[in-house]
């Protein structure tokens, strides 16, 4: 498969998708203008990607904000890892949160309750 990389921009998170590199990472501030036609071709990658995927996939969410719009795409990304464990595969997310944002943990942890996904909460640092 082809590495889907987006660099960040101000209001895009950057997106690492390789799947010979095992990089599932989704990072920084989500607040595009078009949220569909931005993550499009992320949700193509990952739904080609579920057909043949690793033996392990560990997909991590970096995000420092992301709007409402955007957390209906997060959630469309956690369902489609869903199905893949109900299809035997090892699936793991790791929500990165800095350790003072309550917000983004409150976040992942709502996430981890609407989906059976395993779910790593972990913190970080703000210039990590």
């Amino acid at each position: 498969m082809e590495v889907l990389h987006l660099e960040a921009t101000e209001d895009t998170p950057e997106i690492i998708l390789d799947k010979e590199k095992e990089v599932f990472e989704i990072s920084g501030r989500s607040l595009p203008e078009d949220v569909n036609s931005f993550y499009q071709p992320f949700l193509n990658w990952i739904e080609v990607y579920t057909n043949n995927p690793n033996p392990n996939t560990i997909f991590k969410f970096k995000f420092s904000y992301f709007n409402t719009a955007s957390s209906k795409i997060i959630l469309d990304i956690l369902t489609m890892l869903e199905k893949m464990i109900e299809e035997g595969h090892n699936v793991v997310v790791r929500w990165y949160f800095q350790k003072e944002d309550e917000d983004m943990l409150e976040a992942g942890e709502e996430f981890s309750e609407m989906v059976e996904v395993p779910f790593e909460l972990v913190t970080y640092k703000g210039n990590e």
